[in-house]
C-alpha cells in the first residue's frame, strides 16, 4: 500500500480515538453525578500534556521506536478507556456511577498515555517521509487533514449512534439511549486505539538516531528552551500564548452541555429543535472549519505576517464566544451557533499553527525542538489547564445541573469569556512588536 495512504490511515486513527468523546462528555458526566467536575476531565488533558510528551519523546529518541511506542501508548489508552466505559456499564443506563474516584483514575492514566500519541504521530510521519525522500512540507498536510477528518467522523458517529435494549440503529431524532449521552462514547475511543495498536505495528520501521556527543540533563528535558524567555519578544510570545490558551478547551468541555441544556427549555420549539438534540454533530462544524483554514494559513502569514494572524485568531475566539452567548438552537438563533463554530477554524488554526511556524523560524536549530515543546506545554499544558479550571468555576456559579441538564444564566458565561479574549487580543496588539522579517 502506498506509504501516504497508510499514514493517512494512522492519523485518520490517531484523532478519531479522541474526537469519540472529546466534546461530548460533559453530557455523560453530567448524567454520570460528575457535573461539577468536568473542568478537571478536561484540565487533565492539560496537565499531562506539560510531562508526557517529553517523557515519551525521550523513551521514542534513545530506547523504542515511535510507531511502536505510538502502538504501546495505544494499547494502554485503549485499556483504560475501555475501563471507564465498563464502569458505566455497571452502574447502569442514566445512574450515578458509585465509585467516582476509580473512574476518574481510569480515565486520568488514558489520558496520560493518549497525549503523547500525538506528537509521537508526527514524529512516525514525517521519518517514514523523510526515509522515503518524500518532501514534508508538501506531503504532510494532506496526511494530517485525515486527522482531522476521523475527528469528525467519529463526532457524526457518537452523535447518532443507538444502543439501546441490545440493538444498535442510527438516528439524528431524540434518543436519551445516543452515545454522545452515554458511557458508549468510551468504548468507540477504547476500540478505536486497539485497533490502532495493532496497526502500528505494519508500519515502516523508524530506526532510532544515535545522537553525537552526550546532551546534558537539562537539554534532555527540553528545559535549555527556557532561555528563550530572555528575548523580550519571545517572552512575550510565550505569555500570550498561554493566555490565549486558556480559551483552547472551553468550549470542547461545555459546548455540549450548553446546547443540550435547550432540550430541557419551556419554548416548545427551541427544546425539540434539530440542534438541540444534535449537539455534536453542530459542533463537528468547528472541525470541518479547523481543516479548510488549515489550508489558508500560508496565505495569510506572507501577506499580513504573524502579528496580524495571532490578532486574527484572538478576536475569532472573542466571536467564537459572542456567538454562543447570543444565539439558540432554533431559527434564527441557531445561525449563530453555526457562525461560533465556522470561526473556530481561525482562532484555533491561526493560533496553533501559526505559532508553531513563528516558532520554527524565531529559534536557533539547537533549540527548535524543545522550543516547540515549550510553545505547547504553555498553550496546552499551563494555558489549557488554568483556562479550562477558571471557566469551570464560572459556569459552575452561573449554572447547575437540573434532570440532566446543566441550566443557568449561560449568556453571562460566554460573554466573561469573550471579554477575556478581547482583553487579550487588545493587550497583546499593543505591546507585541515581532521585528519585520529581513529581506
Amino acid at each position: 500500500m502506498n506509504l501516504k495512504i497508510r499514514l493517512s490511515i494512522m492519523n485518520f486513527l490517531e484523532f478519531a480515538v479522541w474526537g469519540a468523546y472529546l466534546t461530548c462528555m460533559g453530557n455523560y458526566l453530567g448524567i454520570a453525578g460528575l457535573g461539577s467536575q468536568i473542568s478537571w476531565f478536561y484540565a487533565i488533558q492539560g496537565i499531562v500534556s506539560i510531562f508526557m510528551p517529553t517523557l515519551m519523546g525521550i523513551v521514542a529518541d534513545k530506547w523504542i521506536q515511535p510507531q511502536r511506542l505510538l502502538g504501546l501508548c495505544h494499547l494502554a489508552a485503549g485499556i483504560f478507556m475501555l475501563g471507564c466505559w465498563w464502569m458505566g456499564v455497571q452502574a447502569g443506563f442514566g445512574q450515578e456511577l458509585p465509585h467516582k474516584g476509580l473512574f476518574i483514575a481510569f480515565y486520568t492514566i488514558s489520558v496520560a498515555f493518549f497525549m503523547p500519541t500525538i506528537a509521537l504521530a508526527n514524529t512516525t510521519a514525517f521519518s517514514a517521509l523523510k526515509k522515503e525522500g518524500l518532501d514534508t512540507v508538501k506531503d504532510f498536510p494532506p496526511i494530517r487533514v485525515l486527522g482531522t477528518i476521523g475527528f469528525i467522523a467519529t463526532m457524526w458517529f457518537v452523535n447518532c449512534a443507538v444502543w439501546d435494549n441490545g440493538s444498535f440503529s442510527f438516528t439524528l431524532a431524540e434518543n436519551a439511549h445516543k452515545f454522545q449521552y452515554t458511557y458508549m462514547q468510551f468504548f468507540v475511543s477504547g476500540i478505536l486505539s486497539l485497533i490502532l495498536f495493532g496497526y502500528c505495528f505494519t508500519l515502516p520501521e523508524c530506526r532510532l538516531m544515535k545522537k553525537e556527543g552526550k546532551m546534558s540533563l537539562a537539554e534532555s528535558f527540553g528545559l535549555n528552551a527556557f532561555k528563550l524567555f530572555k528575548t523580550k519578544k519571545m517572552a512575550l510570545f510565550f505569555i500570550f500564548s498561554a493566555l490565549l490558551g486558556m480559551c483552547l478547551q472551553v468550549t470542547n468541555g461545555y459546548a455540549g452541555p450548553f446546547i443540550t441544556s435547550f432540550k430541557g427549555s419551556a419554548d416548545l420549539a427551541v427544546s425539540t429543535s434539530f440542534a438541540a438534540n444534535n449537539a455534536t454533530l453542530l459542533t463537528s462544524i468547528s472541525q470541518i472549519s479547523e481543516a479548510l483554514c488549515i489550508l489558508m494559513i500560508p496565505f495569510f502569514l506572507k501577506r499580513f505576517g504573524i502579528k496580524v494572524v495571532m490578532l486574527m485568531s484572538m478576536f475569532a475566539w472573542v466571536f467564537r464566544f459572542g456567538f454562543f452567548g447570543l444565539g439558540n438552537p432554533a431559527m434564527p438563533g441557531v445561525l449563530l451557533f453555526i457562525l461560533s463554530c465556522i470561526v473556530y477554524g481561525v482562532a484555533f488554526d491561526f493560533f496553533n499553527v501559526s505559532g508553531g511556524i513563528f516558532v520554527d523560524q524565531e529559534c536557533e536549530p539547537s533549540v527548535k525542538a524543545s522550543a516547540q515543546g515549550l510553545f505547547m506545554m504553555m498553550t496546552n499544558g499551563i494555558g489549557a489547564t488554568v483556562g479550562t479550571l477558571a471557566a469551570g468555576e464560572i459556569v459552575n456559579h452561573f449554572c447547575q445541573w437540573e434532570n440532566g441538564y446543566l441550566v443557568g444564566s449561560w449568556p453571562t458565561c460566554w460573554f466573561i469569556f469573550a471579554t477575556f479574549a478581547l482583553i487579550v487580543g487588545v493587550s497583546f496588539a499593543l505591546v507585541f512588536r515581532p521585528e519585520k522579517a529581513k529581506g
